[in-house]
């Protein structure tokens, strides 16, 4: 790094020449505290939002926090050194030189500063500086507990010793700490949670050891720092982070069915070929996708036309899908390719994000990376800018091309191609832009959905940001065939459900790199039955039948059982969208007072009642751990004890699902699309 900078990470912080924070004066304005520092600033705190909220400047007001805060008013104490601010919903003891503190709840401290000291002095990690652009807050970590959240991550759900950064990247894939959905919100499991308000880069160092194994140190690159403490359980931090910046809504029906889909159908008549080939086989399924080359001009897409060599109707193709009981769905990205007719049209108007540089339109240009040799390069291309209320306003109006069409589902891709340099028409640079421009992105399209689709409104987005859970759903990018990309992905989907994403749907069989390995795409078909939602994709075919006859018949047993699940499965979407809990969920948040339990990040519970343990190892060997109680295997009933650790090798047509004792599950009848009707014919008892 730079001396004191976050420029390279590699190196430890040179904590003794970072200066802290000092405090000179404290007042009570409202309902907030105000402490001067030294340089005169001011850092506000207020019991707001269901916690405690630091508060430095003042940025943009995205929309990522929804609906009025409610905030409550407190007393000021002053004491020697310090002060005390006390509400009845908490009480804040304030250290002044330097600036420190203790927040209390019901009298255990949820949070402090961070106790790592210092032989000359009383902490080692400044509670408060500033360095390079950057805040920095450090808090305690309690010897041994976990921390779990920050958005999808594909490695362990346990980020204790790591350094995670909140900045949204084109992954390539699920096989390192880069991802599309970053969120700088985190709890642990001593009782505490956090979340960093707007959409500023932060480095979120988690006991990691090059900075300090004792605390956890937030690293907000802006000139506003915007933090709010919570406490509580996970569940209950997860329902508070929810509260503040909203809850998903519930999904239309038919997005529980199967979705299929790949990249990509070339043409009218192959699409049509698949989806009645559905139908003939009489495979359960209620949408099929046109993904990005499926329905558009390679060179001058996007701008939503149909590409008219292939679909001078589109509505013809579209009606023809429709008529086999099909829900139609449209691939989308916020770029528009230079060679786009209306590309002159558009930047005549400023609708795109300008080169802070030059001051001209930013054209991204794509190289090889996204594509590798098996898609077509796309061509240079500018990014639309949603802070352009004129821009916002278009792109989601030009929006019903596609649902004139009959279409009324879509597939909001990319939104990560935001590069530092660019500048929006509200001024921001584009390192402030780059990770709030996917929940602007997001949010655009979702309002089209619900202009133009209704009920039927719902889209799968792949980049996401604080806010984004708001807009079902969300997709894992695009994992590499084989096992690995199997267990990356069930990671990433249990780390964004631990993050207060509780929709998420992964590719079954892998996206690239297929090699027709049956074993795997049975297992991820095995996985995914138990997710919110359920999607077979990826580069080439990925119909179940193009696997053989055999993989086939497994594959049509899978999901007759998801559709038998499906009553079920709307009662957890329900519980999702009221508490803000994950369709599935990790070990650490269903089972909290059972540590080891959060040991086995691919196992997780599905809905309240279900616990799915992937096999996520060619050949079938499954070491797994049933917490207390007593089990029953679905749907065998054959019986478990809880609180014992256990190993198996299963054939490719087993897998493991275990229901509590006292549980009871609502299954349907078998149905080909949920356009037959959802009934309950049997309650599965535990």
């Amino acid at each position: 790094m730079e001396k004191n900078g976050l420029c390279n990470i590699s190196e430890a912080m040179a904590w003794d020449e970072i200066g802290a924070i000092s405090i000179k004066g404290v007042k009570v304005v409202g309902t907030c505290l105000e402490l001067t520092m030294v340089d005169g600033g001011v850092l506000s705190v207020a019991f707001s939002g269901g916690g405690l909220r630091l508060k430095i400047g003042t940025g943009i007001n995205w929309g990522i926090i929804s609906g009025e805060l409610q905030v409550v008013s407190g007393t000021l104490r002053l004491v020697e050194g310090g002060c005390i601010y006390e509400s009845s919903s908490g009480v804040v003891e304030i250290g002044f030189s330097p600036f420190n503190f203790k927040y209390i709840v019901d009298g255990k401290i949820v949070q402090q500063s961070g106790v790592d000291g210092h032989f000359s002095r009383t902490f080692r990690v400044p509670p408060l500086s500033r360095v390079d652009g950057a805040w920095i807050l450090s808090l305690n970590l309690v010897e041994g507990e976990g921390v779990y959240g920050l958005g999808e991550k594909w490695g362990a759900l346990n980020h204790r010793g790591s350094l995670v950064r909140s900045w949204n990247e084109d992954a390539l894939g699920v096989n390192a700490e880069i991802s599309y959905k970053n969120i700088p919100f985190c709890f642990g499991t001593a009782g505490w949670g956090y979340f960093v308000h707007g959409g500023s880069p932060v480095t979120h160092a988690v006991g990691y050891g090059m900075w300090s194994h004792r605390c956890i140190v937030a690293a907000v690159e802006s000139d506003v720092l915007d933090i709010f403490l919570f406490a509580g359980s996970g569940a209950e931090i997860i329902n508070k982070y929810c509260r503040l910046t909203g809850f998903a809504q519930k999904p239309p029906l038919y997005s529980l069915g199967v979705i299929m889909s790949r990249a990509y159908y070339r043409t009218h008549e192959e699409i049509v070929k698949v989806a009645k080939e559905i139908r003939e086989k009489k495979f359960p399924c209620d949408v099929i996708t046109f993904d990005g080359r499926a329905w558009q001009d390679t060179r001058t897409r996007f701008l939503f036309e149909w590409d008219p060599a292939r679909y001078p109707s589109p509505s013809t193709v579209v009606d023809e899908l429709r008529a086999l009981d099909f829900e139609v769905c449209n691939w989308e990205y916020p770029l528009v390719s230079i060679h786009n007719p209306r590309f002159a049209e558009l930047e005549s108007k400023g609708y795109f994000l300008k080169d802070g540089r030059t001051g001209k339109t930013y054209i991204h240009q794509w190289g090889d990376a996204p594509w590798g040799s098996v898609l077509t390069p796309l061509e240079p291309s500018a990014l639309i800018d949603f802070t352009h209320p004129l821009a916002y306003e278009f792109w989601k109006m030009e929006h019903k091309h596609i649902f004139n069409a009959g279409v009324v589902m879509l597939k909001p891709d990319f939104g990560e191609q935001v590069h530092e340099d660019v500048i929006a028409s509200n001024g921001m640079s584009g390192k402030e832009l780059h990770n709030v421009y996917a929940f602007l992105y997001n949010r655009c399209c979702w309002e089209a959905s619900k202009m133009f689709a209704g009920e039927k409104a719902f889209m799968f987005s792949r980049s996401g940001w604080s806010g984004s859970q708001r807009f079902p759903s969300l997709w894992g990018g695009d994992p590499q065939a084989d096992f690995g990309g199997l267990a990356g992905s069930i990671r990433g989907s249990l780390s964004w459900g631990l993050s207060g994403g509780p929709f998420f749907a992964t590719d079954i069989g892998g996206f690239y790199g297929d090699t027709r390995d049956s074993e795997l795409y049975i297992r991820w078909c095995q996985m995914a039955v138990f997710s919110a939602h359920m999607r077979f994709h990826g580069i080439g075919e990925r119909e179940p039948w193009s696997y053989g006859d055999e993989v086939f018949r497994e594959i049509m047993s899978l999901v007759q059982l998801r559709y038998r699940l499906i009553p079920y499965l709307q009662q957890c979407i329900e519980l999702s969208c009221d508490t803000g809990l994950p369709v599935q969920r990790a070990m650490v948040l269903a089972f909290p007072e059972d540590p080891l339990a959060w040991q086995f990040d691919t196992q997780f519970l599905f809905g309240p009642s279900l616990l799915v343990v992937p096999c996520i190892h060619k050949g079938g060997n499954v070491t797994f751990y049933l917490p207390k109680g007593n089990w029953s295997r679905f749907p065998t009933h054959e019986q478990f004890e809880g609180a014992k650790l256990y190993s198996m090798n299963l054939s490719v047509h087993e897998y493991l699902v275990f229901v509590k004792a006292t549980a009871t599950i609502p299954l349907g009848k078998d149905i080909e699309h949920v356009g037959e009707g959802i009934t309950i014919v049997e309650h599965w008892q535990g």
